[in-house]
């Protein structure tokens, strides 16, 4: 059996399934079940001291919107508070980040950029592509100059 996260929890019983995820001092939890939820919150609040905060909006970068039909996911806050550390959050949108079939090749004689700076910047892309698939494309395709960045 692969075990990939060691910090999701997963108990059913019959038709019915608890989630609980445990990230540092933070702990998320749901079920299809109300009673499963409520002897979770229980048990917890027996053995440690903890606050239930409600229902879960925001969690590791990603917004929470719980509906009837659904649960969705997305990172628009993470992207704009993204934009705003690096300076961009006047920037003009595109429908398309870039053309699939572009062909970029190394800029040895361009002006050198901040690799830590860089990599950073790669790093929180790589992350926004969780919810933003059609960038992935052109982040990689930076994360490819990551070693001189120019």
């Amino acid at each position: 059996m692969l075990v990939v996260d060691k910090t999701l929890f997963i108990r059913k019983h019959e038709n019915d399934v608890i989630l609980v995820q445990v990230y540092v001092d933070d702990i998320s939890f749901g079920s299809n079940n109300n009673i499963l939820c409520e002897g979770f919150i229980a048990v917890m609040q027996g053995e440690f001291k903890m606050s239930i905060m409600g229902e879960l909006t925001y969690f590791l970068g990603l917004q929470v919107k719980q509906l009837k039909h659904g649960t969705f996911l997305n990172q628009s806050k993470y992207c704009f508070d993204l934009l705003k550390k690096i300076k961009l959050e006047d920037c003009k949108e595109v429908a398309t980040p870039i053309a699939t079939n572009c062909l970029i090749d190394a800029d040895e004689v361009g002006q050198p950029v901040d690799s830590t700076k860089y990599r950073r910047l790669i790093g929180f892309l790589l992350y926004l592509i969780a919810s933003r698939p059609d960038i992935q494309f052109g982040v990689c395709l930076c994360a490819r100059f990551q070693a001189n960045p120019k």
